[in-house]
């Protein structure tokens, strides 16, 4: 027994143990109060008979002896009468009394003013009983003697032990249905806790297939159903990053393995011809470049998962940093007949950011659009000022992104399309980014019609607003 079982025994049974003892103690105490006061007003009210009966009376020994014979409760008490001098004389039984025998109560009624004392106990020979001892005087206060009621507390100790006994039979009765019923309730809790614990560590291990079945429909049933959720996107997620360790790994094997195939060949014995030289270099050149960025790419998102991204911010032309990211794509769009379409306004208020951290974001969503468009395909950039927010949209028209895939394409390693090249991690980095210059990165597409993708960055004028409306 250990665990929550322990606790329970410990904690709960425990207690209404406790307090069935306590409820069982009390209630001894009152069936007995009860059947030991019934007897004592007994005996006080026939003990009250004698004053006026003595006092009406000559010789105290004759008017005793009649009232002893004359007794109608002969069988139910022993009444004995005593002389002045404390030695029994006469029993309603008939019997010579014992000379040795203690009266605690006659003793205790000499010294009371009322003249009467009661006292119960065990006699010598074994019996429990209830005595009550009331002193005769006459009328000058002279003691003629006592008048002794006994009775046996044998009967009304059996009645109290039925009734003690019949309680404890009911407070066990009690306990065990207590303890049947919740046995069961504790069992419909650690079975369900002992599975999830299994599953947990399977899961803990890697089994990201285990599930937990759901018992019950309450706080236990929503812990397996949050369980089983878990393992689903620990499973989602374990599977994204192993795409993401492919993908990576492939985006750095295919420069990797143009380098090396182009730097063989430059090395090849006479080798000499300055048109084919010139071309490996250049390929080497942009193979390296495009590892620098991958590489690049993976250590920016570290530094965001590690809140270690730190930006250089200063006043930034917005428009310059666009147009130059759209100048370093046009090269790749003409090689892959495909189109952007720019019109660049004439002017737009200055935005606070990283100007390199910009222009990697809109390099990143620009190299997205045409990756997945096809050829002859277009992508429009277009710049506005929405009151004090410049909002730049990126659209294509390319294969689009399905529905159940959209909203988690700014997951970290996630591809909705997994044909196509790149690591997963771009667009986590870029939306990062412009979470980090207060702005949003919102992107709404339809399948197989193209993709838009809108970025909204505050003006300088707006954050001077906002920290004079601080101050």
């Amino acid at each position: 027994m250990k665990g929550i079982t322990k606790r329970w025994v410990l904690n709960t049974f425990g207690v209404i143990l406790i307090i069935l003892f306590v409820l069982i103690a009390a209630f001894a105490a009152i069936v007995q109060s009860f059947y030991y006061n019934g007897i004592f007003q007994t005996l006080n009210g026939r003990s009250s008979e004698l004053v006026n009966m003595f006092n009406e009376k000559g010789r105290f020994t004759d008017t005793a002896r009649d009232y002893v014979e004359n007794f109608p409760d002969k069988e139910l008490m022993e009444l004995m009468v005593i002389d002045d001098s404390g030695k029994p004389v006469i029993t309603s039984t008939g019997f010579t009394p014992e000379k040795d025998q203690t009266m605690p109560d006659y003793t205790a009624a000499l010294d009371s003013e009322s003249n009467y004392a009661d006292w119960h106990g065990k006699i010598s020979s074994g019996e429990n009983v209830m005595a009550l001892t009331r002193v005769i005087t006459d009328r000058n206060g002279k003691q003629l003697g006592a008048i002794r009621y006994v009775v046996s507390l044998e009967e009304a100790d059996r009645k109290i032990f039925i009734s003690i006994t019949l309680v404890c039979l009911i407070g066990i009765l009690i306990m065990f249905f207590i303890f049947i019923s919740s046995t069961y309730f504790l069992g419909s809790i650690v079975r369900p806790v002992r599975e999830i614990s299994e599953t947990a560590k399977r899961i803990a291990q890697g089994d990201f297939e285990a599930r937990i079945d759901k018992f019950y429909d309450d706080e236990i049933g929503d812990l397996c159903d949050t369980i089983n959720y878990m393992a689903g996107e620990l499973g989602t997620a374990d599977r994204m990053k192993n795409d993401f360790i492919s993908s990576v790994s492939h985006e750095l094997r295919t420069p990797l393995t143009a380098i090396k195939g182009w730097a063989e060949t430059m090395q090849l014995d006479g080798f000499q011809d300055r048109k084919t030289l010139e071309k490996g270099m250049n390929i080497i050149i942009k193979e390296t470049e495009r590892l620098n960025g991958i590489v690049e790419e993976v250590l920016d998102f570290s530094r965001i998962q590690q809140d270690r991204m730190v930006l250089i911010m200063d006043k930034t032309d917005i428009l310059a940093e666009l147009d130059e990211s759209i100048y370093m794509q046009k090269e790749r769009a003409n090689s892959e007949n495909k189109h952007i379409v720019y019109e660049e306004p004439e002017m737009l208020p200055p935005v606070l950011g990283d100007r390199n951290r910009l222009r990697q974001v809109f390099i990143n969503i620009i190299d997205n659009a045409l990756k997945y468009s096809s050829t002859d395909g277009v992508v429009n950039v277009g710049v506005e000022l929405e009151g004090t927010d410049i909002v730049i949209t990126i659209s294509d028209n390319g294969c689009g992104i399905p529905a159940a895939d959209l909203p988690k394409v700014k997951q970290k390693f996630y591809k909705a399309n997994q044909t196509v090249r790149g690591s997963g991690i771009g667009l986590a980095v870029a939306d990062e980014i412009v979470k980090l210059h207060n702005g949003t990165l919102d992107i709404d597409s339809t399948e197989n019609v193209g993709t838009t993708v809108t970025i909204v960055l505050p003006t300088i004028q707006e954050k001077k607003e906002a920290d004079e409306t601080e101050e």
